[in-house]
């Protein structure tokens, strides 16, 4: 049926709130890559399978992620209650076993997580009627969704329907209020409404330096042309970041609502999604999205029988890192080479194929439609004064709990690392967090009280980037982790200019050397000079941010560049070349663990007697160490 009317949207609204609050129990099993990777794609057919077997009238189905990357495979039960049960950790054993706990009418008492009231969750104050929660009487202690730490201090508004709708069932998204804010703008506003509305939400773009999103939607609209574009940037290629990802892969809709606003505001008629090709799920999932909004009349022509019309198109980017420059992604989307062109005119003012274009990313466009629906004093109730509302980080490294998290702009990093993260995996001492991806900077632990903001980043010498976090701790050396990433940008480079192309392939020659103990001190002091040269003269956003991870490590941890430079020592014990591994002549007792993993043979000595390294032979591959369980091996 195509919607036309708010009575079409209503009917529709009220189909999807059946769908996803039925009047029988509902199974649901957390089906984004993390899931699946995780096991969730033997779970699913085995739960499908017992619920078969035991002839139950259960509704199945698949959703995205909530969040808790960490505890996949997650299975939810929906009771016709509106209460929610989250499981965490399952296996086709356990999911079993769970169907056969609900056809005795009992609560399946294994891994549970977490108790979920509905009503909690709904960003459209309208909804809450269908998720009033009744009390249920359970037989094991559960704690409450907003008392599990790691959701705690979470608000979701980008994330806000991932793992609670089927991300493949348009009524569902409509269901928990998807479309209503584009049926409010395109009946109630006109388009300088939309951006002023969206200008005083105080919505900044969630990736790079954090642009105002209204007045980017301005200058567009102010810019006079027969032809506009607006293009979400999905190319996602930061180490350990998934945020666009799990949007995409639990919630397209809200990217497409998001976009279609966004086309109204400024006058354009088509828009394309960038994505990059390594997102098989994400590109399939976003594509039939596209297709059922155009089956009910979201998008193409006169939408909600209005003169608006507006058509999406997909693009898949071959993963090159300097396409999510949005100069650079303009032109790969053209046929061209993807590199950056210098600014100005901004694409505001000449974009795609010479016209007048914006370009937000996954995150920025997930705000837009619970904005207008809510809001600018609703969503600035959220946040701090400079940087409103939420942001979505991958909370990743050396956590205890890793996953999608959305926070408030102004929560500090000790609360992401520590409360809601779970503090550092193996009771490991912290050491450092970058932020911003392979372009961001190593904050040290004196700054973990530092809200995360755009600002508030800045001054450190990182940036808020797209929203990767990645944690280390005591056992990760800092030149190392510099040398990681400026290799990463250095290959990502495309070489267009000078500065960037041959300025990161000496950072990286001289970071090499200090690795191998073959650096000297002057080289410290080069590599500051050279990489505030590339921060100034390179052309785009990769050039002027790669040397961020050389800066701040150096800054913060000049003693460990020192030490590998004077000592020919790596503190964290990490650089091969500066590193010995030797047997505890007390603590081995011969029990040849170490011997028989050695891949080289460098480990000697017969069984029950004290063995021995061969320093000639070892390679350093940390084999020996990881097996002992004596503690008997010695890193020096």
């Amino acid at each position: 049926m195509r919607i036309n009317t708010l009575d079409d949207l209503q009917a529709v609204k009220a189909e999807g709130v059946k769908l996803t609050y039925p009047e029988k129990i509902k199974i649901m099993v957390g089906m984004a890559t993390c899931g699946i990777s995780a096991g969730g794609d033997k779970v699913y057919p085995a739960l499908a399978k017992k619920i078969a077997e035991l002839g139950l009238d259960v509704a199945l189905e698949m959703t995205g992620c909530i969040g808790f990357c960490q505890r996949e495979p997650l299975v939810d039960v929906v009771y016709p209650n509106r209460v929610r049960l989250t499981y965490q950790a399952m296996n086709v054993e356990k999911a079993e076993a769970l169907v056969e706990a609900i056809k005795a009418d009992q609560i399946y008492p294994e891994n549970l997580l977490c108790r979920i009231d509905q009503e909690e969750l709904l960003i459209d104050g309208k909804l809450k009627v269908y998720a009033n929660p009744q009390p249920v009487k359970l037989s094991v202690e559960v704690p409450r969704y907003d008392e599990v730490p790691f959701f705690k201090k979470q608000v979701k508004i980008a994330l806000r329907n991932c793992g609670y709708i089927n991300p493949e069932r348009i009524e569902e998204s409509i269901g928990r209020g998807g479309y209503q804010a584009l049926y409010k703008v395109l009946k109630e506003m006109t388009p300088k409404e939309v951006i002023a509305l969206v200008k005083d939400s105080g919505l900044r773009g969630r990736g790079g330096g954090g642009f105002p999103t209204g007045l980017k939607w301005e200058f567009c609209h102010n810019n006079a042309s027969d032809m506009k574009y607006v293009i979400c940037n999905a190319d996602e290629g930061d180490p350990g970041a998934f945020m666009d990802r799990g949007i995409l892969e639990g919630d397209p809709h809200a990217v497409v609502e998001g976009m279609a606003i966004g086309a109204y505001a400024v006058g354009a008629k088509e828009g394309y999604v960038y994505c990059r090709a390594e997102y098989p799920l994400a590109l399939k999932r976003l594509e039939k999205a596209i297709e059922q909004a155009e089956s009910r009349g979201l998008l193409g022509d006169n939408i909600f029988g209005t003169d608006f019309s507006f058509r999406l198109k997909i693009r898949e980017g071959a993963g090159a890192f300097v396409c999510g420059e949005e100069t650079a992604l303009i032109a790969s989307i053209e046929g061209k080479v993807g590199e950056p062109r210098q600014r100005p005119p901004f694409p505001a003012q000449a974009g795609l194929w010479g016209k007048p274009t914006i370009i937000n990313n996954v995150k920025t466009w997930s705000h837009v439609a619970p904005i207008l629906a809510r809001g600018a004093k609703w969503y600035k109730s959220f946040g701090t004064e400079k940087s409103p509302g939420t942001t979505v980080f991958a909370l990743v490294g050396k956590v205890v709990d890793a996953g999608l998290v959305e926070i408030p702009l102004g929560t500090t990093l000790r609360e992401m690392i520590f409360d809601i993260g779970g503090g550092i995996a193996g009771k490991k001492n912290f050491k450092a967090v970058q932020t911003g991806g392979p372009s961001g900077g190593c904050i040290p632990a004196q700054f973990l009280d530092t809200p995360v903001e755009y600002e508030s980043l800045a001054a450190l010498g990182s940036i808020m980037g797209s929203g990767g976090m990645i944690v280390m701790d005591e056992r990760d050396c800092m030149v190392n982790v510099a040398k990681y990433f400026l290799d990463f940008t250095m290959e990502e480079s495309c070489g267009k200019c000078t500065p960037c192309r041959e300025g990161t392939v000496r950072l990286l020659e001289m970071l090499e050397g200090i690795t191998k103990g073959v650096g000297t001190l002057e080289d410290i002091d080069f590599l500051i000079e050279m990489s505030e040269t590339i921060k100034e003269a390179s052309l785009c956003g990769l050039g002027q941010t790669a040397p961020n991870p050389v800066l701040t490590t150096i800054k913060y941890f000049r003693d460990e560049y020192e030490a590998h430079i004077t000592q020919k020592k790596c503190p964290a014990k990490v650089c091969k070349e500066l590193i010995t591994f030797r047997v505890d002549d007390e603590k081995c007792n011969g029990c040849g663990r170490c011997r028989l993993v050695c891949p080289v043979e460098a480990v000697q000595g017969a069984k029950k007697e004290l063995h021995k390294i061969l320093q000639e032979k070892c390679i350093k591959c940390g084999t020996c160490f990881d097996r002992c369980k004596f503690d008997a091996i010695i890193v020096e």
